[in-house]
């Protein structure tokens, strides 16, 4: 059992809501993550309009990479999923791509939330009045059996900074340099 540890608030600052353009309350918090290490989570709300914003920043960083996980088997997708707002994550037997861009945020999650964004992201998008209703019910299908423990799959993350990463007591990644 991962050992939950207390996270300390090392900052409180106010900017401008990119919304309203109200002011909005920016808190970061320090984390240590075990078998990481140590971690800004930086949570901005605007209280007037509701926009929140999240990222996530390690306090080292390293080399350009490639991180490659493969879900095989159950409790794969329980590793945890460390992502900033500056990489790609692909998974592609999906065909599905998530790009960094203006407004993405970082976060830490699991692999199995990581498909269960991806589906409420597929949800939306196939209630779309033009979306192509036979491709969406198939990549739906795809993902609740990814969900499901029922196909195999890899997690692809392209990170620039370094900063990535999939954590797995039990199962490692695969690194590979990116140039």
């Amino acid at each position: 059992m991962i050992k939950e540890e207390k996270s300390e608030e090392i900052a409180t600052y106010t900017s401008k809501c990119p919304v309203c353009s109200r002011e909005l309350t920016v808190k970061d918090y320090k984390y240590s993550v075990p078998f990481y290490g140590d971690i800004i989570i930086s949570v901005a709300q605007c209280n007037n309009c509701g926009y929140r914003h999240r990222d996530v920043f390690t306090l080292s960083s390293g080399e350009p990479r490639k991180v490659i996980y493969k879900v095989e088997e159950p409790g794969d997708d329980n590793a945890l999923l460390i992502k900033s707002s500056t990489c790609k994550i692909e998974i592609p037997e999906f065909g599905a791509s998530i790009e960094p861009g203006t407004y993405s945020q970082g976060y830490i999650s699991t692999v199995e939330g990581l498909i269960s964004d991806l589906i409420e992201i597929t949800d939306y998008l196939c209630n779309q009045e033009n979306a192509p209703k036979e491709k969406c019910q198939e990549i739906k299908t795809m993902l609740e059996k990814a969900r499901e423990n029922k196909v195999s799959y890899t997690v692809i993350i392209y990170d620039h900074l370094g900063i990535c990463d999939i954590v797995s007591s039990h199962k490692k990644p695969i690194y590979e340099k990116l140039n």
